[in-house]
Formats: structure tokens, C-alpha cells, sequence
């Protein structure tokens, strides 16, 4: 019990740790377990109607149109069993359940994240498995930190390390997986974050390149050669990927915003038609998104056809709640984009093969302008590539593309533009988002004295009798209520001889300090007393003096 006492005080802290470390190592092994096995799962489901996995092409028309109806109607099923009311999931209720709740996710929403993503994935939606790794790699950390009843401000830590663990093992990619989590999800680069971070990542990648091979999914791909006479194609193909980014990001979020007022079984009904009707008549759209990178030799006229049929899609699956990520059909796009960038441009360069090329050049821009998340989005590719001279064109391209969809078509990172249209909390002030760093435990004072003054005589003597540093409470008993009152005296300077008398207000000891904050901002002074298990059992007072001292002087004690 000691040695958890002292684990929650060192935790409070935002500073780097060997026990956080540690606790960021296990929370990321078992997040990366996990996703491992969600992976099986969906292979496995696979098996059932595919020889080869992802090869939706080996099925008839009719059996396409029908796959993801039987996909839905499984979907639909399960939630309604958990609850329609716990669909919700994804990195926008990630983002949403960081701000609200320190990042722990209702364990019903995880259960409708792993079994309705395995569906959807096998039942050929066009949706993502990084959406489900950031979910349930976050659940699962999380679930570790409030087992373990740790400060908020560490559950918070661990739930971003264990999203950086499951990313890390859905793509063996631990760098971008690091970076996405840093730049996507908590916006912001602390030091004493970072390292538990990377340490999650580095296991979740160790436990997938174990389980399924050290390869990357790209590195078949023969070496990029992109040469300065292709960066007047690659500017224009970095403006052509930022319009096509502001187009979806804005008809994503329209679609969710149009689809709420319908019930959620006529909304994913209706995601499943549109996917087996373009599933019937383009078999490739359905395919795997790196499947369309062996469409280089298609004519320019089908590789449209398929660019526009994966857009509708995507957006009406994740528009109309589908279960699933972005970033994968993100890929996907933006490397058909490419390849028809390269088509359109072989003319010009008979004796060159840019396909592939240019296919991992809008893979990056498209994902940097649709996420706003240009260094996640280069990290990704030369990862995934295995190619450090893919870098320089990738820049060129994320960068134009960037600046395209951002400066001349205002569009932001689709995951905030999903938040605010489902009226989602995704940001706090400055100043709490400071405070919510920092645990109460780690900065109670515990040196105080505990009597039942009940006349002003004993007040005064006990405040004659009290020791430099120490704290005088005075204990009331309440006889409206199930818990006593609990006030901290002081001597009023202004005025000799009498005593201020500060109501005690509870807070419970996984708190930050913001909470502390909330409760005292109104008047500017006082304490909140600090409590474990037994709301009667005080550990320790923070003062309102204490938050102003952090904030202007940057001192914690």
C-alpha cells in the first residue's frame, strides 16, 4: 500500500519516471496484444468466403453486392445488444473522451470498436484499421490506469501511449506511430510524455514484428526515382490532392451532419447498399487499399471510375457510422490519386515507370492535407516504404498540398471538423489544459492538524500552538449531511485578533489541478481538502495560493 501511495505521488507529477515508463511499457504490450488480436480476428472472419485475404475480386457480382449488408445487419446487431447509444467510437471519441474524461472510454464502446470493425473490415467497408488500433489501444491503457486508481493526469498518459503502442503495431511504423500521437492526438510535445510514449511504441512494434515478420507493406516497392525534373508534377499534383482533401473533409462532415436525425440502422443499411452497389459494378473499389497500387497499367478512365467510387465509398461508410478508421481509405485515395497523376504525366517520361512513385507521393499529401498532420503523414510513408529518399519529393508534395487545402480553402484537420459538427468538447483553455498536467497528490500539503474547535477560544489557541509550515483544520460535525465539514484557519492580517475561516471543499485524490482550480476560481481563495477511498480521510489541502503561485511563477510547491 505504500509503495502505491508513493507510485500515485511520483505520477502526479509531469515529470519523467521510470515507474510511468514502465506502466507505458505494460499498458503498450498489452494494447499491442490486443490489436494483434483484432488482426487474427479479421483474418480469420476472412477465411470463411476468401482463399487469399482481401481478394474480394475472387467473389460474383451478387455475393459483393451482398457482403456488406450481411456486414451491417452483424453490426447492428451487436450494438444493439451493448447499447445504439455506445456506437460512438473512433479518434474523434478518443479526442472527445481525452478531454472529458481523461481518456477512459466506456467499456461497451470498445466491445461495438472490436467486434464491429473486425465486421466491417471483412465485409469490405471501405474503412481503416487505425481508427480501432487509437481506440482500443486507448481503452485498454486506460483500463490499466483505473484499475490501478493512478492520477488523471497519468491515465491520461498512458491512454496516449497505448494508442501510440496499437498504431505501432497495426503498421510496424513506432516513428510516425510516436509523431500521430504527438501531433494528431494530444497537440503538444512534453518531454516526460514523449519517452513513455516512445517506449509504448517501441513494444508494440517488437510484439507485430514478432507475430507477423519484420516487412513493411511497402518495401516491395522498388526504389523511389523521383529526380528534380519531376517537381513541376509533383507541385501540380500537391495542389490537384488539396482540392480533392477540402472536397472530402467537407463532404464527410456534411453527410454526418445530414445523416443524425436518422436512426442508426437505416443509416448503416443504406452505408451498406451504396458499398455493394459500387462494389458490383467496380470490383477494385472494394479491394484493399494497397491492392490499387497494381493498377498502374489500367486506363486513366478506370482508374477515375475507381478514384471516385473509393471517395462515395468512404464517405458514406464513415459518414453514416460505420465502425473504422480514415487513414487507411486516406491511403488508399491518395494512391490512386497518384497513380493517375502518373499516368497523365508518362508522356512527358516515356522511359521512367512513375507509378509506384507518385502513388506514395499522394499516399503523403493527401493524408498530410486531409489530417493536417504533415510530419505523421511523411514519417508514415517513409516507414511504411522503407525509403529515406523518399523525403524531399514527399515534402514538396505535402507541403503544397498543405498550403492548398489549408490557405486558399480553409480546411482544418477532418477529426476537429468531425468533433465540433457532432458538438463534441475537444479543447480547454489554456490554462486548464496547464493545470490538467499536474496531479493534487503531488502537490497536497500534507503537514496540517486536525482538531474539533468548536469555540473561538480553542481556534485561537490552537493557531498560538500551531508549528511554522503547518496547516490548522478545524473538524465540524454536520448533522444535514453523511459527511462532516471540514474548515482551514488562518489569522486575518488585516485585522488583529480575528480569524478567517475557509470552507474545505472535497476532492477526490485522482484529480488534477484543474479540478482544485474550478472549485476555488470563483472566489480566488481557500482550499480543497484531498481524500482517497473515505471522503472523511484527508490526506492533504491545496490551496488557491498554490494554483496562483503555478501560474505566474511557474512553481509548483
Amino acid at each position: 500500500m505504500m509503495f502505491l501511495a508513493s507510485l500515485k505521488k511520483r505520477l502526479s507529477l509531469p515529470s519523467t519516471s521510470w515507474q510511468l515508463c514502465l506502466l507505458a511499457t505494460i499498458g503498450g504490450a498489452l494494447s499491442a496484444l490486443l490489436i494483434v488480436g483484432f488482426t487474427i480476428a479479421t483474418d480469420a472472419l476472412q477465411q470463411f468466403y476468401f482463399q487469399e485475404k482481401n481478394n474480394y475480386s475472387s467473389l460474383d457480382a451478387l455475393s459483393r453486392f451482398l457482403l456488406p449488408l450481411l456486414g451491417a445487419v452483424i453490426i447492428l446487431v451487436v450494438s444493439w445488444i451493448t447499447g445504439y447509444k455506445y456506437l460512438r467510437t473512433g479518434i474523434p471519441f478518443v479526442l472527445h473522451r481525452l478531454k472529458v474524461a481523461h481518456g477512459v472510454i466506456p467499456l461497451r464502446n470498445s466491445i461495438n470498436q472490436f467486434i464491429g470493425s473486425v465486421v466491417a473490415l471483412a465485409s469490405g467497408f471501405s474503412v481503416g484499421r487505425e481508427g480501432p488500433a487509437v481506440h482500443l489501444g486507448a481503452a485498454f491503457s486506460s483500463y490499466l490506469g483505473s484499475a490501478l486508481k493512478l492520477p488523471h493526469n497519468s491515465i491520461r498518459t498512458l491512454c496516449a501511449c497505448g494508442i501510440a503502442a496499437a498504431i505501432s503495431a497495426s503498421f510496424n511504423t513506432p516513428l510516425a506511430a510516436v509523431i500521430f500521437v504527438m501531433e494528431v492526438i494530444l497537440r503538444e510535445y512534453k518531454v516526460h510524455v514523449f519517452i513513455p510514449i516512445m517506449m509504448a511504441s517501441i513494444v508494440g512494434s517488437m510484439i507485430t514484428s514478432s507475430t507477423f515478420g519484420p516487412a513493411h507493406e511497402f518495401e516491395y516497392f522498388n526504389k523511389i526515382a523521383l529526380g528534380f525534373q519531376h517537381y513541376p508534377s509533383l507541385i501540380i499534383l500537391g495542389i490537384g490532392l488539396g482540392i480533392v482533401a477540402f472536397v472530402f473533409n467537407r463532404y464527410l462532415v456534411s453527410v454526418i451532419e445530414h445523416s443524425a436525425r436518422f436512426h442508426i440502422a437505416s443509416r448503416l443499411l443504406l452505408a451498406a447498399f451504396i458499398t455493394g452497389t459500387l462494389a458490383y459494378a467496380i470490383p477494385a473499389a472494394i479491394e484493399s487499399d494497397m491492392s490499387t497500387l497494381n493498377l498502374s497499367d489500367s486506363h486513366l478512365q478506370v482508374l477515375g471510375a475507381i478514384l471516385i467510387a473509393k471517395i462515395v465509398m468512404t464517405i458514406c461508410a464513415l459518414g453514416l457510422g460505420i465502425p473504422g478508421g480514415v487513414v487507411g481509405p486516406i491511403l488508399g485515395i491518395g494512391a490512386i490519386a497518384g497513380t493517375c497523376a502518373a499516368v497523365i504525366i508518362q508522356p512527358i517520361f516515356p522511359d521512367s515507370n512513375l507509378a509506384t512513385d507518385f502513388a506514395l507521393m499522394g499516399m503523403a499529401g493527401f493524408m498530410a492535407a486531409t489530417l493536417n498532420a504533415p510530419l505523421a503523414a511523411l514519417l508514415a510513408v517513409v516507414e511504411l516504404s522503407n525509403q529515406i529518399e523518399i523525403i524531399v519529393p514527399a515534402m514538396v508534395v505535402i507541403a503544397v498540398s498543405c498550403l492548398v487545402s489549408g490557405q486558399f480553402f480553409g480546411n482544418r484537420s477532418l477529426f476537429v471538423m468531425q468533433l465540433e459538427i457532432q458538438n463534441l468538447t475537444y479543447r480547454k483553455p489554456p490554462l486548464e489544459k496547464s493545470l490538467q498536467r499536474i496531479g493534487v497528490l503531488g502537490v497536497m500539503q500534507e503537514n496540517f492538524s486536525l482538531n474539533q474547535l468548536t469555540s473561538d477560544d480553542e481556534k485561537h489557541t490552537a493557531l498560538a500552538n500551531q508549528q511554522e509550515g503547518y496547516f490548522v483544520i478545524s473538524h465540524v460535525k454536520n448533522p444535514k449531511a453523511d459527511n462532516d465539514l471540514y474548515y482551514w484557519l488562518e489569522r486575518d492580517e488585516t485585522e488583529e485578533g480575528t480569524i478567517k475561516e475557509h470552507l474545505l471543499l472535497p476532492l477526490h485524490s485522482q484529480s488534477t489541478l484543474v479540478e482544485a482550480y474550478l472549485l476555488l476560481v470563483k472566489k480566488r481563495k481557500g482550499a480543497v481538502y484531498i481524500y482517497g477511498n473515505d471522503v472523511d480521510d484527508i490526506l492533504g489541502i491545496v490551496t488557491f495560493e498554490q494554483i496562483r503561485r503555478y501560474l505566474v511563477e511557474g512553481r509548483i510547491r
